[in-house]
This record gives C-alpha cells, sequence and structure tokens, in this order.
C-alpha cells in the first residue's frame, strides 16, 4: 500500500548564493565581504568543502559545486608559505567556477583573495563563528534544502506531540477528524496538501504550503481559517510524521487488527512509518481513537506496550490452569 507515487518525489538541484545568504546573514551571522559579487552564483551540493588540501595542489577531487570553507587550519598553511607560493595556493582555488567562500573564526580575507574576489566576482563571506559551529549551522540549513520531499494528498496534526497523518479517499471525513482533534485542543500542521521532506536517514517533516498555510475546506461550509478563528495555539508550521492513519468505510469482508500485537509500518521514502488503518461506521469517534492511537503510541516509544502486557499476562493465566474470575477479590462493603 501506498500513499504516494514514488515518481513524484523532488528535489532541488541547486539555491542561488543569494537565497542562502539572505538565511544564513540574520540565522547564522555572516556578512559579505565583497558587495560588487555575483549572488546570483548556485550551489549544487550540499555538502561543504574544506579547501586545505586543495590548496597544497592536489585538485583531483575538488569539489567545485560547493561552499568553500577557510578556517584557521587553511590560514596558518597559508602564513607558512611564501609570498609567491600563496598567491599561487589562492589563485589554485580561484580557478574554478566555485559558488562562494566562507571565512570563519574572525578572519580577514587575505590580498590574494580580495583580488582573485574581485577579478572572478565570487562572494566571500565572513564570519565570528568557528569553523566547526558555522558547518554544523550551514550543512543543516544545505541538507533541508536539498532534502527529498513529496506532497501527500491528507490532514497533519500534532496530537499529544504525536505527528498524526490523516489519509483516505477524498470526502472520508480527513478535514473533520483533524478540527474535531483542533477543537478538542490539538494543533493543525496542514491540510488537504500535506509537504514531507525527509531529513537524515530516519526523520521524515512534514508542513503546509505557503499558499494553503493554515486554511482548512469543510464541505457544507466552505474556506476556514484555524488561526484566525482558534488562536496561535491551535498550529504549529512543521512536525515530524510519526504516525500515518487511514480511514476508510467499514468492509465486512476485511480484518482488521484487534491486538495490536502485530505492528504494522508503512513506507514513506524508504522509512517505516506506523500505520493505523481505522474502519469507520456510524456512530463510531475517530476523534477520541485517534487520541488513543496517539497515546499508545507514545507509550510505545517510551518503553510499554499494553498488547504485550495483556499478553504476557494472558500467558501466564493459561500456564497456571486457572478460570477467569473477578478482577476484584473483595467488595469490601462498597455496593455503587
Amino acid at each position: 500500500m501506498s500513499i504516494y507515487n514514488p515518481k513524484h518525489i523532488t528535489r532541488k538541484s541547486s539555491i542561488s548564493v543569494e537565497y542562502f545568504f539572505n538565511f544564513a546573514k540574520n540565522s547564522f551571522g555572516l556578512e559579505l565581504f565583497n558587495p560588487d559579487s555575483n549572488l546570483t552564483r548556485e550551489i549544487k551540493d550540499q555538502n561543504l568543502n574544506r579547501t586545505g588540501i586543495a590548496l597544497t595542489g592536489f585538485l583531483e577531487l575538488f569539489p567545485e559545486n560547493r561552499v568553500q570553507i577557510f578556517g584557521n587550519t587553511e590560514y596558518r598553511y597559508l602564513r607558512n608559505l611564501s609570498d609567491e607560493q600563496r598567491k599561487n595556493a589562492i589563485n589554485r582555488i580561484f580557478e574554478y567556477d566555485i559558488p562562494c567562500i566562507v571565512v570563519t573564526d574572525n578572519n580577514t580575507p587575505t590580498p590574494d583573495m580580495i583580488e582573485c574576489a574581485k577579478s572572478s566576482r565570487i562572494p566571500i563571506f565572513t564570519s565570528k563563528f568557528s569553523t566547526t559551529k558555522i558547518s554544523y549551522f550551514m550543512s543543516d540549513f544545505l541538507d533541508d534544502q536539498f532534502a527529498p520531499g513529496i506532497s501527500i494528498h491528507g490532514s497533519f496534526v500534532d496530537v499529544y506531540g504525536a505527528g498524526m497523518l490523516f489519509v483516505g479517499k477524498s470526502g472520508i471525513g480527513k478535514s473533520e477528524v483533524a478540527l474535531d482533534l483542533i477543537e478538542r485542543g490539538h494543533r493543525l500542521v496542514a491540510d488537504d496538501v500535506v509537504l514531507i521532506t525527509k531529513k537524515g536517514e530516519g526523520i521524515l517533516i512534514g508542513a503546509g504550503t505557503n499558499i494553503s498555510e493554515h486554511f482548512m475546506e469543510i464541505r457544507g461550509i466552505g474556506i476556514i481559517d484555524i488561526r484566525s478563528m482558534f488562536g496561535i495555539r491551535a498550529i504549529r508550521f512543521q512536525k515530524r510524521l510519526e504516525v500515518v492513519i487511514e480511514l476508510e468505510i467499514w468492509d465486512k469482508n476485511k480484518e482488521y487488527t484487534r491486538t495490536g500485537l502485530d505492528d504494522t509500518t508503512i513506507n514513506v521514502m524508504d522509512i517505516e512509518v506506523p500505520y493505523v488503518r481505522v474502519p469507520i461506521v456510524p456512530g463510531k469517534n475517530i476523534t477520541v481513537i485517534s487520541e488513543i492511537i496517539a497515546l499508545n503510541y507514545l507509550l510505545k516509544h517510551y518503553g510499554y506496550d499494553a498488547a504485550k502486557v495483556f499478553q504476557n499476562k494472558l500467558t501466564d493465566e493459561i500456564k497456571r490452569k486457572s478460570k477467569s474470575d473477578r478482577s476484584v477479590k473483595y467488595f469490601e462493603h462498597d455496593f455503587e
């Protein structure tokens, strides 16, 4: 069973240096050293590159599509070179069509770097942060920008801290369940179109689109604005996907989980996510069931599995060959 078409997985091929800088200047404290540089250059690789080995002259595997880092190690190496050697080392880097250079640890670009940057118009950014710290910030941002993503038709709600994605056929009632959960104090992440991004090897993050944001369509009513109606407490902009719930009309010919001993998962971009199929019949309170699914997931996450505890208890009773008895041994004059 699939809730999306694997062929529709998208991924950015590049981002502009200007886009990168507009985010990094406020979030990471980057400063543009040469304002007359060409910010339309493209970053085509999510990884960063320390220029140390390239400065020594080994350029066989030089990754020119990456952001280039000049830290204390590079500066100490350059200081040990003669003026001519230093100039040649810098020129070797700028001969490539690199997107930009980030100088860390409050270092100042060398005169050779400034001269090369002026002729090539390659942007040079400076940062007060250490190489390790700024690399962490930039890597996280670039990993996010180049991460694969998909769009799924459904409703995504934070229920007791568990990110729950409701899927199912159009008109099944996904938005209505989400609305009922919001009214009970839970938080809407996205409705109708949910964008899922793969962060790292085992993390999926969901968000809405920049158009729909936290608007919701309810059949018979129309479009409503959850943030305006319920306040800021009723929304969040992103959440980790932890449980997928498929709503479907009850089918008497299908078998549905009754014990919960078999953990069912669904594959989303090569990540196995807990999956629950909930049949809908008249009078069934899907909202409360959704809350129970969330609480049960959290209990399992923290090491308690009710189904296994009950199974062990039942097995022990069978081994003792005891008959079913009251759970209360003595009523203690309690006649209520």
